[in-house]
């Protein structure tokens, strides 16, 4: 197992069908509680979420003792990553995996669905540089009425100030708060507002350290326009905070491939990345010529 957490556990196994690695995340059920109800919700949610940034729900397993999730793999999570890489991610690297994350985020929002539970944890790295938002365990869909949400969503290092004051009528820009707290976490290799376990304490980081997120030796190497869409991002007042769709285009992402910004939902970034530097080798009559003229970031 590669983790357990009271009666969940995560595993990797190998499929006989065709011998890929799968995940599976496994649920074990109290008789007299049944099918715990975030694993209804997340699997309702997960079945309809068809897109190349949001981990695959191959397939559910029910029986009497347990509830099983059968997820594609994906060899590693952000946190790890950055763990792997302390003092911050390569600026090529992180506007590569923030375009995948509000990729997603732009398709669920879309679809009136919120995640609710944005964390580097839960989103999913492989070795490709793919970005996987997974666990919706969290996740709500707006379209069904409800009078008002829970207040008790987000770890507390991602929750926006207008949640940590109680509010339960919040809607899209509650995961972006999260998206920008790890934008920030990935360009200098903390944690954004990394509280305590008390609400006022968490309340208090972000006001002490909002204003000066980044130190001044990180922000004089931010790459073109950062500065802007982390401020866009973390804005207090949600309804002013820029939306997924909107980050997409932010001048942020203007170095990155043209092809790019008309993906179909099933086509993955890294994937145009290539084929854009393919074709763009063979039309180079000098070798030079693609270094030159052609700019291109890479996953390293």
């Amino acid at each position: 197992c590669l983790c357990v957490t009271l009666c969940v556990t995560v595993s990797v196994c190998v499929t006989v069908i065709n011998g890929q690695l799968v995940a599976l995340k496994v649920i074990r059920m109290k008789t007299e509680e049944g099918i715990p109800f975030t694993a209804i919700r997340e699997a309702s949610l997960l079945k309809g979420l068809k897109h190349a940034n949001i981990v695959v729900l191959h397939d559910i397993i029910h029986t009497r003792e347990s509830l099983t999730f059968v997820f594609e793999y994906v060899q590693t999570d952000l946190a790890q990553y950055l763990s792997e890489h302390p003092g911050g991610l390569h600026s090529h690297n992180v506007r590569l995996f923030q375009f995948q994350l509000l990729r997603a985020l732009s398709f669920i929002h879309s679809r009136r669905i919120l995640h609710r539970d944005l964390k580097p944890q839960n989103l999913l790295i492989s070795y490709l540089g793919e970005l996987k938002m997974a666990d919706f365990g969290l996740a709500r869909s707006k379209s069904i009425p409800s009078q008002s949400f829970s207040s008790d969503v987000v770890t507390l290092w991602y929750r926006p100030p207008d949640v940590l004051l109680g509010s339960t009528d919040y809607s899209t820009a509650l995961d972006i708060w999260g998206a920008g707290c790890i934008l920030v976490e990935m360009l200098q290799g903390a944690p954004a507002f990394p509280g305590d376990l008390d609400v006022f304490q968490q309340l208090h980081k972000i006001w002490t350290v909002r204003h000066t997120l980044l130190s001044v030796c990180v922000l004089e190497q931010l790459p073109y326009k950062t500065e802007d869409l982390v401020q866009r991002m973390l804005t207090v007042v949600p309804g002013d905070r820029i939306s997924a769709q909107a980050a997409l285009q932010h001048p942020y992402f203007s170095t990155l491939p043209t092809p790019i910004m008309h993906l179909r939902d099933s086509e993955t970034l890294l994937y145009s990345v290539y084929v854009y530097l393919i074709s763009s080798l063979t039309s180079c009559k000098h070798p030079r010529e693609f270094s030159q003229d052609a700019s291109v970031e890479v996953f390293m």
